[in-house]
């Protein structure tokens, strides 16, 4: 049913995109004929004013400035610029053409080559004197260049609703999961709360009992931990304080506690307990999350043989935690992609781990993490940077 609704959608989105080519294409093809028949009446306009001025039995060179027909165009509000020359292309008469370029013979020339490219010249020549003539260059009008434009205006304006439509619908699809990974993860909390309460219980029950208390502190650490996940998945979503920590004790928890839960074929090494602490601000049960993720992750990819090493380090302003595996390697193809939600190269699993360590860390604790080496059959770093915090 899911797939049905698949297809209906990818159909009518294939529709919608049909439908706006074809109206694209009929406001060209539309304005385009329409500018053709306003070029066409423009240059039969001017073919008339030439031919009346052939008709007037005067010098126009002389009178030019006081004839009448001049004077109409202009009094007309005519927004076809042209330039009126003798035969030795002398300016007679201009209209819409700026002093700048009348008055500079370079620019009047590309004028005058230009309005030729636009449109053929038209002479006029006077029956009392055929040595004597004169010609009409003109351009497009005002109207018709932006005629000739808008569609392509209207087509850009469309584009941008539709982009900034299709961005609005992916921000509240966007927010929508949001929501539904939120409720579900506090939902989770929420229902490990019982059982969580319950076990404590039978711990405590436990250490009356003539069993070994060895076993029974270890199933103690084990629910402590679990307590840390509910208490973690009821944070999401929530403001998230954050607190100056020595990065150094929260990582090494998370190292300490693993360290007692992988196989004997996996070695885990960790160098934060021999170097000088290094602060930042950050939540620390969620932080731990991060780290304990990307353990898993590497001790996953070891498949039960290799090697794990958490490295801190810092410089002036950052301090980074590296977990890097012996794994069998991401291709870097994949090297950003691994932290998109539902990704995942695991035959179990929702590919949910990464992306959620991604905004844990760049969303609420402003750092960033990434893949920063990985090479398939030989492993993998990936590394936290935060900020780091200086006291006082």
């Amino acid at each position: 049913m899911k797939f049905r609704r698949d297809i209906f959608s990818f159909r009518n989105r294939v529709v919608v995109i049909v439908v706006g080519i074809a109206l694209g294409a009929l406001s060209l093809i539309y304005t385009n004929a329409m500018a053709q028949r306003l070029r066409e009446k423009e240059q039969h306009d001017v073919a008339l004013w030439a031919h009346a001025m052939e008709r007037i039995n005067r010098d126009v060179l002389g009178g030019a400035a006081t004839d009448p027909l001049v004077q109409d165009i202009r009094s007309n509000g005519n927004n076809i610029p042209f330039i009126i020359t003798d035969e030795n292309l002398e300016v007679v008469n201009s209209h819409l053409i700026p002093e700048r370029i009348l008055d500079h013979p370079d620019r009047l020339r590309r004028q005058i080559d230009k309005f030729t490219e636009e449109n053929n010249p038209i002479p006029i020549r006077f029956l009392w004197n055929a040595d004597h003539y004169q010609i009409i260059f003109y351009g497009k009008s005002a109207l018709l260049k932006s005629l000739y434009w808008f569609p392509y205006i209207q087509l850009l304006v469309v584009t941008v609703f539709i982009l900034l439509g299709f961005i609005a619908f992916r921000s509240s699809k966007h927010d929508e999961q949001n929501r539904v990974w939120i409720g579900l993860a506090k939902e989770t909390a929420h229902q490990l709360g019982t059982p969580t309460s319950s076990l404590l219980g039978w711990i405590e029950y436990l250490r009356s009992q003539q069993v070994d208390q060895s076993a029974v502190e270890e199933m103690n650490k084990d629910l402590t931990h679990l307590m840390k996940i509910v208490d973690r998945f009821s944070k999401i979503g929530s403001e998230t304080p954050l607190t100056p920590a020595n990065i150094n004790e929260v990582v090494g928890e998370s190292v300490m506690y693993f360290r007692k839960r992988i196989p004997r074929n996996v070695t885990l090494a960790y160098n934060g307990l021999a170097i000088a602490p290094v602060q930042a601000a950050i939540n620390a049960a969620l932080f731990e999350w991060v780290v304990e993720n990307l353990m898993k992750n590497s001790l996953d990819a070891l498949q039960g043989h290799g090697a794990i090493e958490v490295h801190i380090s810092s410089d002036d302003r950052h301090v980074m935690i590296d977990v890097k595996d012996t794994g069998k390697g991401i291709p870097k193809s994949n090297w950003k992609r691994i932290f998109e939600p539902g990704f995942t190269t695991k035959t179990r699993g929702w590919g949910l781990g990464l992306s959620l360590s991604r905004r844990i860390v760049e969303e609420y604790h402003q750092g960033r993490i990434a893949v920063i080496d990985s090479e398939p059959g030989k492993g993998t770093t990936i590394r936290i940077t935060l900020k780091r915090y200086f006291a006082g």
